[in-house]
């Protein structure tokens, strides 16, 4: 007796949030994924239509659960927020990722890189950024006709799509807003609001001090027998 395979239909296929792997192999790219995610994610906000995530499975093709990546961030212009346990492209609108990150690790081998590569090119990724933390290497490619160009200048190189520019003069890659305010880590953010707490809490306490310099002022006026309401 010949057995005939299993068919599933495309509603039944299982599409996995995770194939069990961590995040990032270490640091010092964990730390680089969530500055580039949180800070883009910050840069839209106000935006309902733009949708950021990092290492979510993007599943592009309806009934392929084996053609399947996680970019460490991805952006989707045109598709809304909010919570998602995979991007199964075919319920976004058929909306692909417009813009990509990947942060090397020592782990993340050539023949690794050329197969992403492949994929955002088919699947029409329309800017590919992977930065390099352990030698400031930051590389792009930008779609084109002929698929995705690699981009020649990539120092102070400005995104089209997210507006964002790139500075590697220094011993690691600066990303700033189109407003010229540098991506923060969180620590830095942190630590830039206690500081502004610390400013507030000092400018609380100096005009405590002017006014009850002038309360004393007045009261010493009421004793000589002066209105101070009628000096004004």
């Amino acid at each position: 007796m010949v057995t005939q395979p299993l068919t599933l239909s495309t509603s039944e296929v299982i599409y996995p949030d995770s194939d069990g792997q961590p995040m990032a192999n270490n640091t010092e790219q964990f730390r680089w994924i969530l500055v580039i995610q949180q800070n883009l994610d910050w840069l839209f906000a106000d935006n309902p239509d733009v949708f950021v995530a990092g290492d979510l499975f993007w599943y592009p093709i309806e009934g392929k659960n084996y053609i399947v990546n996680a970019p460490d961030v991805m952006v989707v212009f045109g598709r809304p927020k909010g919570k998602r346990g995979s991007y199964l492209q075919w319920q976004e609108n058929n909306i692909a990722p417009q813009v990509v990150f990947e942060i090397l690790s020592p782990s993340n081998s050539q023949t690794e890189m050329e197969r992403k590569l492949i994929f955002y090119e088919r699947h029409r990724v329309e800017e590919y950024y992977i930065y390099n933390p352990q030698n400031n290497q930051l590389r792009g490619w930008l779609k084109t006709e002929d698929g995705l160009d690699v981009i020649s200048e990539i120092e102070n190189w400005v995104s089209p799509r997210l507006g964002i520019k790139f500075d590697l003069s220094g011993e690691e890659l600066q990303i700033y807003r189109p407003d010229g305010n540098k991506f923060y880590s969180y620590m830095e953010i942190c630590q830039l609001l206690e500081q502004e707490k610390k400013r507030a809490e000092q400018a609380e306490t100096a005009l405590a001090a002017e006014r009850r310099k002038t309360q004393l002022l007045a009261e010493k006026l009421k004793a000589l027998g002066v209105n101070p309401d009628e000096l004004e």
